[in-house]
């Protein structure tokens, strides 16, 4: 396997890192193990690009695993962090900030009557559930294979991102009696669904779905597949939620409720809600949402919730996103890319499946359609892991994990195209 060149820095840091963190990062798959190497530690990143403290730059394709849309250190988003600190970091008390963030996500989703803000996507999705069972007064929730909401413990059976590509079925810590209120189901399979919903159906509180799969590789919805789960929980009186903390903003302004035309009852949002900086949000109709406390009897706090610099990146984040342009912008780049990576796989003669609903993709090793964790988990990651490697030393960087999404930027620009098409041709033709 080839090594990663000039990281005697990288791995200084890291060694140190690992004698006083866990693992020597703070999220799992940032440890490169299931690529087999120790990553490199970053010193700043800018517009497309990552730079590492060996002097080293990468194109980036992970891009803080999706909140920069508009590139790293975008200066209207910087700028408004810096107006925002110089007025205090945390105050514990409300701000109009949250309200201005609150507005513009019900200007862009307006089936999210009301928001509330936490820290983070686990926050969102815990939240969800949490309104979801006082709502109905039911405890059971349903998820799906290869589906990632976060690492609270009802989540942690059968999931996708670190768990997948860790080769993990659950979570230690997590007590079995927790677990036992939650049912994983095959994603796109709606025959599934349907038994599940028939013989459980007066005790299901929600059914929670990434609308695109993005945390076992991107998997798009199965024609239908959707739609029927939204006639399906409608029918038994049980709670529909979009895990859209990747797809929010990222496929469409109004994200994948737009796009497939779908109201759910609740969505959970993150990553570019904040413009890089920590956050999470979920939203729904006002009946629902007036479950949470202080309005009802459904309890959530957080000290750091509606923070008034992720609030100021989020503001100035989503106003840029408001031109028309950006979206056709980064999907033609997408677009471009498969296009041409998919021909030089044909012409090599290298099995590959490319899964993609807008500028959102995943490449994987095989010879099969990826349609669930199933069929994810049969594509051939130890050749994606030697891929990882190659374009790494083409300074290039792509998820350290084959179960992962590639995000770009609008900061992407035909560069950096060509010079990723280039190195993804030598590996192919290698």
């Amino acid at each position: 396997m080839n090594s990663i060149p000039n990281t005697n820095k990288s791995n200084s840091i890291f060694k140190k890192s690992s004698e006083l963190i866990p693992g020597g990062v703070n999220s799992p798959v940032r440890a490169f193990k299931a690529v087999g190497e120790n990553p490199f530690i970053v010193d700043k990143g800018d517009g497309p690009f990552l730079h590492d403290i060996d002097s080293r730059k990468y194109i980036d394709y992970v891009m803080s695993w999706g909140p920069l849309i508009l590139g790293h250190s975008y200066q209207p988003v910087i700028e408004a962090i810096n107006r925002a600190a110089r007025s205090g970091t945390s105050f514990g008390a409300p701000t109009e900030s949250e309200l201005n963030l609150a507005a513009i996500v019900n200007e862009r989703m307006p089936w999210i009557e009301k928001l509330r803000l936490v820290s983070s996507g686990t926050e969102a999705c815990m939240t969800a559930i949490r309104i979801a069972r006082g709502a109905t007064g039911r405890d059971n929730i349903v998820k799906f294979d290869g589906g990632y909401h976060g690492h609270s413990d009802a989540f942690l059976i059968k999931a996708g991102s670190g768990l997948a590509t860790g080769g993990l079925p659950s979570s230690g810590g997590v007590p079995e009696n927790i677990t036992k209120t939650t049912l994983s189901l095959p994603y796109n399979n709606i025959d599934a669904v349907k038994d599940c919903l028939s013989a459980k159906g007066e005790r299901i509180a929600a059914v929670i779905v990434e609308p695109v799969a993005a945390n076992m590789g991107v998997v798009p919805p199965e024609p239908g597949f959707l739609e029927d789960l939204r006639k399906l929980t409608s029918q038994i009186g049980c709670i529909l939620i979009f895990d859209e903390v990747i797809t929010g903003f990222r496929i469409a302004p109004g994200g994948a409720a737009e796009h497939y035309g779908i109201k759910p009852d609740l969505v959970c949002l993150g990553k570019i809600l904040g413009g890089g900086l920590p956050i999470g949000g979920v939203g729904g109709s006002k009946e629902l949402m007036d479950n949470l406390a202080p309005a009802g009897t459904v309890y959530q706090a957080g000290t750091l919730s509606g923070n008034p610099l992720s609030t100021a990146a989020g503001i100035a984040t989503l106003k840029e996103l408001a031109d028309p342009n950006l979206y056709s912008q980064i999907k033609q780049y997408a677009d471009d890319m498969i296009g041409a990576v998919s021909d030089l796989a044909n012409r090599a003669g290298t099995p590959l499946e490319i899964n993609q609903v807008e500028s959102l993709f995943t490449l994987f090793f095989a010879d099969h359609k990826i349609i669930d964790f199933e069929s994810a988990q049969k594509a051939d990651m130890n050749m994606y892991s030697e891929f990882f490697h190659h374009m790494l030393n083409q300074s290039i960087y792509l998820p350290p994990s084959g179960f992962e999404a590639w995000f770009v930027s609008r900061a992407h620009g035909s560069k950096q195209l060509a010079l990723t098409i280039k190195a993804i041709k030598a590996f192919l033709n290698g």
